[in-house]
Order: C-alpha cells, then structure tokens, then sequence
C-alpha cells in the first residue's frame, strides 16, 4: 500500500499515512492520461475566433469597372476574397471545442494522475490546515517547511476561505476540494499536499 509522510502544521514529521491503494496505488495509464488533459485543454478553449464572410462585409454594391475594354481582370464585387479588406473562405467562426470523455474513463485517469504522484513521492498529507484569519505569510511558511513551496496543490476537505485566501497571493499555489480535483491541476504541480480528512473524502468522490 503506497504511503505518504504525514506532518503537522509546524512541519514536523509525526509518521507515515497510508494513502487507499485502489486510488494512489493502480497502474499509470499514459494514454488515458493523454485523453483527459486535451480534453481539459479543449474545454478552456474561448473558441471565439471570427472572421467575415462575403455577405458581411460592408460595400460592393456595384461592379468595380465594366467587364471589357480596360485591360484588367474582370472583377464584380470589392468583397471578394481577392482583394484587400475583402472577405475570408474558410475562415474561423464562433464554436465550442468543449467534449466529455466518459465517466469511467476520466475517472481512471484522475487515479492513475495520483498514482503517479505518489509513486514519485510528490505526495504529502497534513493532519489539519486550518488558520483564524487569512494571512498570505502563514501559508507560505507551512508549505515551506513541507518542502512545497514551488508549484503546489493544496486540497481541503471542505471549501475554507481563510486557506483559500492565504493562499491565492502565492505563485503557483492553488486550493481545491475532492470534487474540484482533476487531471490537469494534479499533473501541472509539483507538489500535493491534502489534508488528512480530504484523502479520505477523494475515495469518496470517486465512488459516486
């Protein structure tokens, strides 16, 4: 069964927490892995890109010069894609490139994302992170003395705005909950740091 070091808010190492083998400890599956982030990636797409077609560009109501006996190319409308400030073919249009991948298939590749965490030992378990005010220094201390003070990935049990705004100001840090807890945001830190009762509550967001 894999295990992760288990500290206290002082950084002080009090033992060895044993993380749910079905969840931190199944084989990685890269492609599926794959499969979950450009899709992910697609979702965040703004997929607002624009350009005019022929009917939507202003002017070109008359012919530019009469068909013959001036020597240049025959041409019947300053919208045409030919010229400057005319129109686009085939150009890009407002879309949504969002799909889903199905349930049992981004639910694999969210556990083998934490497998692969742990089996890198990039995994680290607090028995509680609570503070009485938000204070951005206070959390910037805790996860310096966790050795995770680079790009990491805090997740609580349940939504708690003094961790949440203690930790908003530091770069590369971010706060989720089980429920929030995705491919791309666990593959993206170096480190995960989950409180004690939210390692627990992960088993249960993937049993649902």
């Amino acid at each position: 069964m894999p295990t992760a070091p288990l500290y206290n808010m002082n950084g002080d190492k009090v033992g060895e927490y044993e993380l749910p083998d079905s969840i931190f400890g199944a084989p990685v599956n890269e492609a599926v892995l794959h499969e979950a982030v450009v899709m992910q990636l697609a979702t965040r797409r703004q997929g607002t890109a624009k350009t005019k077609t022929i009917s939507e560009i202003s002017g070109g109501g008359t012919k530019p010069w009469r068909q013959k006996g001036t020597g240049r190319a025959r041409h019947g409308s300053r919208r045409s894609p030919l010229w400057r400030g005319g129109a686009t073919l085939f150009g890009p249009v407002p879309r949504d490139y969002a799909y889903k991948l199905p349930r049992k298939v981004r639910r694999l590749a969210l556990v083998s994302a934490l497998s692969s965490k742990a089996q890198a030992n990039e995994i680290v378990v607090l028995e509680s992170l609570t503070f009485e005010e938000p204070k951005t220094r206070d959390m910037a201390t805790v996860l310096r003395k966790l050795d995770a003070d680079g790009k990491a990935l805090v997740v609580v049990r349940e939504p708690d705005r003094n961790v949440e705004l203690s930790a908003r100001n530091l770069p590369g840090v971010k706060t989720l909950t089980p429920s929030g807890l995705n491919v791309y945001d666990v593959l993206d830190h170096e480190r995960l740091v989950f409180t004690r009762d939210a390692v627990d509550a992960v088993g249960e967001v993937l049993a649902r």
